[in-house]
């Protein structure tokens, strides 16, 4: 069987297998997801900014023309060497998956593909294929637990030259786990927040995540998954009064999705009717806001809350490359946000 356990993966990538041609990455932690496939993709050793060794596409532009992906991985470059097709969104797409079956029985030998997914149970035909095949391997990556959480607060404060409190780092962990991109923009923030103060404590942890910021960023996220775009405006104006970070947003939105994308999951798959599965939503979603998410359920698809993932995933990078842009990238992405949930809205998903 071409997979590795939870715990192998970033073994394997740091020496992965030449042999293999087809490389998934899937699970339900997909900051981790796009983290371990960038890992993956600089060990190619490519120039990932060149357009002509580095083909990008989305799952469903192939889903719609299949064969584009076989005649991607069978052509020859014209500089020579290997190219990398990244494919990103992968899932249920049964022309896509028809074509991976024919590119894994007869590997290219110019062409490594390489496929983020979300979550896949262990029968999904996508899955199930990539770890039968000789050519093939499947990375699973899981939500992060609280070991690996330490290890990314230690990573991130050894990184600043910082050490935390005992006592604020069990506080600092309650608010982070999901996804590791969202977790490392919460550290992130609190690291800016304190300076050039060495040690970080309890005090500087609920302070980097104030109550007044906290109310606008839930009211900002509530607004953008309802396609409300004046009161979007307002906390996000809000937001920004208050100092808040402009990846608190961003990653607080991610995981919102992600417990979107759950429900979504159990409404299409699992058969339940969306107030059943809100109401037996593990956390509990808070009663007030049940409506808002009963109402998001009938606006949002799975395709389009991948989608938003995506968005949401991409602009966290983006901050991270261009910070004195943070405030533009965070109202842009949530405001194409709104937009996608008006126009779900309005074609009836």
């Amino acid at each position: 069987m071409s997979q590795k356990k939870a715990h192998e993966v970033e073994g394997w990538i740091a020496r992965p297998d030449p042999s293999v041609r087809v490389v998934l990455i899937y699970g339900p932690d997909r900051g981790l997801v796009s983290e371990r496939a960038s890992a993956f993709a600089k060990k190619t050793g490519l120039p990932l900014d060149d357009a002509f060794s580095v083909i990008r596409y989305d799952a469903s532009d192939l889903e719609q023309d299949p064969g584009r992906l076989i005649d991607e991985a069978r052509m020859v470059s014209m500089f020579g060497g290997e190219r990398l097709i990244w494919i990103r969104n992968a899932g249920a797409h049964k022309g896509f998956s028809d074509a991976l079956k024919d590119l894994l029985e007869k590997p290219s030998r110019d062409a490594i593909t390489l496929i983020e997914a979300g979550d896949l149970k262990k029968a999904a035909p996508l899955r199930d294929m990539v770890e039968r095949a000789d050519a093939g391997m499947a990375l699973p990556c899981y939500v992060d637990e609280e070991r690996a959480i330490d290890a990314v607060i230690d990573a991130e404060l050894a990184r600043a030259g910082k050490t935390i409190a005992g006592d604020a780092r069990q506080a600092l962990r309650r608010r982070l786990g999901g996804d590791r991109l969202a977790t490392r923009g919460e550290i992130e923030k609190l690291i800016l927040y304190c300076g050039e103060k060495p040690v970080i404590d309890i005090e500087d942890v609920a302070a980097s995540s104030g109550d007044v910021s906290a109310s606008s960023v839930d009211q900002a996220i509530d607004a953008a998954l309802a396609g409300a775009l004046p009161e979007l405006d307002l906390a996000l104006r809000r937001s920004q009064e208050s100092g808040t970070h402009a990846q608190a947003i961003l990653g607080a939105a991610m995981r919102q999705f992600q417990s979107l994308e759950v429900l979504r999951r159990n409404v299409d798959i699992g058969g339940a009717q969306p107030s059943a599965a809100v109401a037996g939503a593990r956390p509990p979603i808070f009663f007030s806001r049940r409506k808002l998410v009963e109402t998001a359920l009938g606006t949002w698809s799975g395709a389009s809350i991948a989608r938003a993932l995506t968005r949401l995933q991409d602009s966290i990078l983006a901050t991270r490359h261009r910070p004195e842009l943070a405030g533009a990238i965070v109202r842009e992405t949530m405001m194409a946000i709104a937009v996608e949930s008006i126009r779900s809205r309005r074609r009836g998903r």
